[in-house]
This record gives structure tokens, sequence and C-alpha cells, in this order.
């Protein structure tokens, strides 16, 4: 007896061309600007008022694109550094905490080395400080998970909340400024990132991480290794590799270069270390990443598409008094439906009844292989 085929089936896409792509993608992203209009609408604003002051508080002075230069640093960054373990399929869900263990290495050379050292010297060593901190931070989930098959997910998850607690201890206890503020001093002008073009000149050190990563991942032995290794971990042993040293070395290079994040946040934005300094980025990072599906350039422009958003967002509070729950959602409904779209993309729906029109015979249950009588029939 045949059992009835689903009424909705998902099935693999082959590979779109790639204008069919893009115009997936636009349409994910009108849907968005619809949605959003509507929120706007409820609110009683006018959405193309409110589209225009976004594109306005955001591109339209040059204080507006520093801002964005300034929040698109610390994502770029962060997204490069996590692209190489999802490459592999390591889930670093870890980067907010390794961003804060950079900035407390880089923090402590900061306040208690800025009059031992010239300032360039200083800089350097509060960068190595970073990377050092958030490499030997990521080793830690890295090892264990190398060693005996703990869950990564979870692990750099929970450590996250270990790294802003011992910020959080520091900033009432040791490193405490003023008596009581649970604060911790100001960085001396010799500790922070001098600028360039009116920004911290972070921009310049993570566009260099942006061809280094770049070519890592394309075109260097380990780039492959990461690459198989993410394909089939039986292939990547069939070929001789040491599975568990690729994936702790992987791991380590995306903690030291979110350690490095650590230490431009810490230095070029907030000029101090708070238990928050990461402030969600190592979170955001991850949608920056899976948009641009690990392509290191179509990063920079994710991330600076996230920054307009951002900046656009708290412009419309300000200037039409729009509550910031709405550009919260706004900004969200626009990321949903972007990453939504990958969805469709990749998979297609097949509906009861349109099998043959999909290309594929109608079949018992649905995913049932080709009739036995048909096959004995063919042989």
């Amino acid at each position: 007896m045949h059992e009835k085929a689903p009424l909705i089936r998902i099935a693999k896409r082959d590979d779109l061309p790639k204008y069919k792509v893009w115009l997936i993608r636009l349409a994910a992203l009108l849907l968005a600007i619809a949605i959003g209009g509507l929120l706007f609408l409820i609110v009683r604003t006018n959405p193309i008022t409110a589209y225009g002051e976004m594109l306005k508080g955001s591109l339209g002075k040059k204080t507006g694109i520093r801002q964005i230069v300034k929040t698109a640093i610390p994502l770029l960054g962060t997204a490069l550094a996590l692209a190489p373990c999802f490459k592999m399929r390591y889930w670093n869900i870890g980067a907010e905490g390794q961003i804060t263990m950079g900035a407390m290495g880089a923090g402590y050379f900061a306040l208690f080395w800025y009059d031992k050292l010239p300032s360039p010297v200083l800089l350097v060593v509060m960068g190595l400080a970073g990377i050092v901190c958030g490499g030997l931070w990521a080793a830690i989930p890295a090892v264990f998970k190398a060693r005996w098959g703990t869950n990564e997910t979870l692990f750099t998850l929970m450590m996250n909340y270990i790294a802003i607690g011992i910020v959080a201890w520091l900033q009432g206890g040791p490193w405490e400024g003023k008596p009581g503020s649970q604060i911790i001093p100001t960085f001396n002008k010799a500790a922070v990132l001098p600028k360039a073009l009116g920004v911290n000149c972070g921009w310049i050190i993570v566009l260099l991480l942006t061809v280094f990563m770049f070519v890592y991942m394309r075109y260097t032995k380990h780039g492959y290794e990461v690459a198989v290794l993410g394909g089939s971990e039986n292939t990547a042993r069939y070929a001789g590799m040491n599975v568990a040293r690729v994936t702790v070395r992987t791991a380590v290079l995306s903690g030291a270069i979110s350690g490095l994040v650590g230490f431009m946040v810490a230095s070029g934005t907030h000029m101090t270390l708070y238990s928050s300094v990461a402030g969600g980025v190592g979170f955001t990072a991850i949608t920056v990443c899976w948009l641009a599906q690990l392509n290191p350039f179509a990063m920079v422009a994710i991330a600076a598409m996230l920054a307009v958003l951002s900046r656009g967002a708290s412009t419309l509070q300000t200037s039409l008094k729009v509550p910031a729950s709405i550009s919260d959602m706004i900004t969200g409904i626009i990321l949903l439906c972007m990453l939504g779209c990958e969805f469709f993309i990749n998979y297609r729906l097949i509906f009861r009844g349109h099998h043959e029109r999909a290309g594929e015979p109608q079949r018992a249950g649905g995913a049932e292989g080709p009739d036995k009588k048909e096959t004995e029939e063919g042989r």
C-alpha cells in the first residue's frame, strides 16, 4: 500500500545562475523594506521620510560616515576571524569573549606601561598582547574539542561569560580608578590608536586582514586543509592530515584576530576597558559571515551595510522621535529577510502533485527510489 506523498517537500537546488541568486536577494531586501514600511505606518510615520532620514543620518554627513567606519571596523574584523572556523565547521560562538580578553591584554599595558614605552612601541605591544590573549582563550575549547570531542558551540559560548566576568572583577577591583566608581581609568594618549582620515587607523588594519584572509583561505596549504576538514573529517584523515592540530591551529588563529579586534575596540573606540567592551560584535559578526558566504571581500560590504543600518536607526530616534524598539525591529527584519533568502537560493519547495513538473516522477512516500518493478524491467 503506497503512502500519500507529503504536502511539501524540500529538495536541494542545483547551482542557480548568478543573476537569479541576486534577484532572490533583491526580492528579500524589497520585502524587508515593505515590512519595515508597515511598521512605520503603525507608529504613524511616513515610510519614505523615515527611510530618507536613515540614509541622510548615516551617509549625509562626514560625521555619519566616520561613525559608520568606526562601527564597521570590529564587525569586519570579527567576521574575518570567524570565517576559517566556520569553513572548517568548527562553530566558534566565543568571539565575544575572545574580543574581551584581547581588550584586557591590551588594557594591561595601556594602564601600567604607558609611561615606560614610546607610544608606537606601546601600541605594538598592546596589539601583540591582544593577539596572544585572544588566541590562548580560543585554544582552550579547541584543545578540549580535539582531545575529548566536546561540543565547541556550548563551550565557546559559555567562555564568553567567563571573560566578561573577569573584566567585571578587574573593573570593580584591581584596575578600578576612583574607589567605588566601578570604572577603569581612561587610557593615556600614548595608548590610543592614531587617526587616519578622521577615524582610528583600525580600518587600515582590517582591510589588510581582509586581503590576508582571502589569500589564506584560497591559496595556502593551511586554507586547503581547513576546506578539506570542513568537507569531511574522514577525507581529511585519509589524506594524512592531523585533524586535531588543524582544529587547534584554526581556532587559535580565529581567537588571535578577535583579540586584535579587542585591542582596536579598547584603544581606538572606547579608550578604556569595561566588561561589555565587545558590545555584542561577536554575535553580530556571525550574521556578517553567513550573509557574505565566508567571502572576505563580501564581508566588507555586509559590515558596511549593517553599520549604515545601525547608524540610520539611531538617527530615527532623534530626528523623528521613533521609539528605539522600532528602529531595532527594522534592522532585525532586514537581517532576517537577507538571511532567510539564502534558504531559497540553496533549496526549493516541491508541492504535492507537482513532481512531474519539477522533473521528478511521482514516488511512494515522496522520497523513495524508483519502483522495484521498473528497476527489474530495466535489467
